[in-house]
This record gives C-alpha cells, structure tokens and sequence, in this order.
C-alpha cells in the first residue's frame, strides 16, 4: 500500500510587485520630504511630494496596464498617500512656516500646530471616505479636493516662495489659512473633475498635443509658479462647478414645477 497522501498546508498568497514598487516610492518620497524639511531643505521637499504624486499616479496604470490589480495594492496605496499627502506637506508646512507663529505668543503657536493638524486630519478623513465609496461613487468627479492635489497646493506655494527668497515666517499669516482651506476641501462635499475618464479613446484632438507641449514649456522655464498658479485654479474650479450645477439643477426643477400649470 502506498503511503498516505499529506494534506497540503494553506497556500500562502504573494503580492504583485511592479505597482507595489511605485507605491513604495511614492512612500519614500514622502518620507524623504519630512526628513529634508527637518533639515532645512524646504525647496527639497517640496519637489519630492511632486515625485511623491508622479509616483503616486503611476502605480494604479500600471496595475490596470498589466491586470495586477489587489485589495492589498489599494489598501497599500492609501497608507502611502497618507504618508506623502497627507504628514508630509503638514510637517513641511509646519516646520517652514506654521512653527513661526509661537514668535506672537503661546495662543498663535497653538494656532500654528493646530493648522498644520487639520490638514492632516482631513487628509485622513478623505482617503478614509474614498475608500468606503469606491465603487459606487461617480469616475467623473471627486466628492472633496483629492489629497495629492491638495499636497500640491501646499507644496507649490513652499516651493515658489524658496525660489524668490521669500522666508516661510514672513508669509505665516497666508499659510495657515491656505492648509486650513485646503484641508476642509478635502473633506467637502464640492465635485472635483477627477480626469480618470479622459481621454475617452485612445485618439485626441490635435489641440490637445499642442496644449501639452506648451504646458511642459512653461514648466520648464518656471515650475513652481505655473504648479501653483495651475493648481490653484483647478481648486477655484471645484466650488464653482459645483455651485453652477446646483443653479442649473434648481432651474430645472423650477421649469418642471411650471411645467404642469
């Protein structure tokens, strides 16, 4: 007789590793923005949440791209972006310029954290909520400003005003509303335009390359401003898509309630 067949243990499950490696970049990234900022290395830090968000956008293609898509890849890719989202440009902001405001006394300095706190609070709540609606909410639209554009938000005003010398303590009084605001975006109910269901096929307009081509011109010649003046505009859209659509929605209904009489 042949010996008894030994049963199998649980086999153990892998993760991919292509998305994960940019996932963990994107973690570095950020983690690399706090250590710099520690350091003195505001501009530094500033352009590493820029890599940070570039890493960031690349590992969901790429497991799309190569179908290794994985509840670990998600939940993976929230903690990351907590990390380099949502610490990261509240450490930098704090350390550059929020820690300043404790020269006006113990109340601002509380001020100061408590800012610098909110913003990554709201950063929590809102990878939190994304990930409670996947599935459900609309591709279109973002319900709250997404954290990496929040974080470029942050970072682009940190690194143009390196650029011209400007001192983070001299602009304390900007900066603290500017994370507070960007933090309660985030956690906001306005409609963002969320770009995943552009393009609609693989053929463009030719405008659009031209378009392209003179946005990384003017990236060249001068990338924090045109990241700050470009985001800030794409945050201004967010309340003003929204507030539009709730105008169109109410006279729509007013028509109908016309309608019958």
């Amino acid at each position: 007789m042949s010996d008894p067949i030994q049963p199998r243990g649980p086999r153990h499950r892998g993760i991919y590793l292509l998305p994960n490696l940019f996932t963990t970049g994107a973690m570095f990234a950020g983690f690399y923005a706090i250590v710099s900022a520690i350091h003195g290395n505001f501009g530094t830090a500033a352009l590493a949440v820029f890599v940070a968000g570039i890493l960031d956008g690349m590992d969901g293609r790429v497991a799309r791209m190569t179908n290794t898509q994985s509840e670990f890849g998600v939940q993976y890719d929230s903690l990351s972006d907590l990390v380099s989202f949502g610490l990261a440009p509240a450490l930098v902001m704090y350390t550059w310029s929020l820690s300043s405001l404790a020269d006006y006394g113990r109340v601002w300095g509380k001020i100061g954290w408590a800012a610098a706190f909110i913003y990554a609070v709201c950063a929590a709540l809102r990878l939190a909520r994304f990930n409670t609606q996947v599935g459900v909410a609309d591709k279109r639209y973002f319900q709250g400003l997404a954290s990496p554009a929040a974080a470029v938000l942050c970072m682009s005003f940190v690194w143009t005003m390196t650029r011209f010398d400007v001192p983070g303590p001299d602009v304390a009084f900007f900066a603290m509303p500017l994370a507070v605001i960007a933090g309660l975006l985030m956690v906001s109910n306005v409609r963002y335009f969320s770009f995943k269901a552009w393009p609609k096929s693989d053929r463009v307009p030719f405008i659009w390359l031209i378009a392209a081509v003179l946005i990384v011109v003017l990236l060249v010649i001068d990338p924090p401003r045109v990241l700050f003046i470009g985001t800030l505009v794409y945050v201004v859209s967010g309340p003003v898509m929204t507030l539009w659509g709730r105008a169109t929605h109410r006279r729509r209904v007013r028509r109908h309630a016309k309608a019958p009489e």
